[in-house]
């Protein structure tokens, strides 16, 4: 992974996370700003993608375990879809909240594939 790539995604989702739990807590249902959040950061995680796939041939090949990382890039993709699809189908101020949780969750997840991608297996 990149790091400058890694701080912008963590940036965003941080924003987002605490946007969508703020609205949420003010009783706002999920609206354009919360669910376009989540979309935003879905596309940072498909440009993540594609950076994993293409990093290795250009000389920057994981350090960690390929296969922890594989596990949280894909589960990192899933996650946003599967928050917004909650909050449309419940359309509550706490699924608003919910879709905040999944963006602070995501940070966390962004970091620690930073991690598994830069500190190499046995350390």
């Amino acid at each position: 992974m990149i790091l400058w790539f890694t701080v912008i995604q963590l940036a965003v989702a941080v924003a987002a996370g605490l946007l969508c739990v703020i609205l949420g807590l003010a009783g706002k249902r999920p609206n354009d700003w919360a669910v376009g959040s989540l979309a935003l950061i879905e596309v940072l995680l498909i440009v993540q993608v594609v950076m994993a796939i293409v990093s290795p041939f250009s000389g920057n090949p994981a350090q960690g375990d390929p296969l922890e990382y594989g596990v949280y890039l894909v589960s990192a993709v899933l996650l946003p879809i599967g928050g917004v699809i909650w909050a449309l189908l419940e359309r509550s101020r706490w699924s608003t909240v919910i879709m905040g949780a999944v963006a602070l969750s995501l940070a966390v997840m962004i970091w620690r594939m930073q991690v598994i991608w830069t500190t190499p297996v046995g350390s």
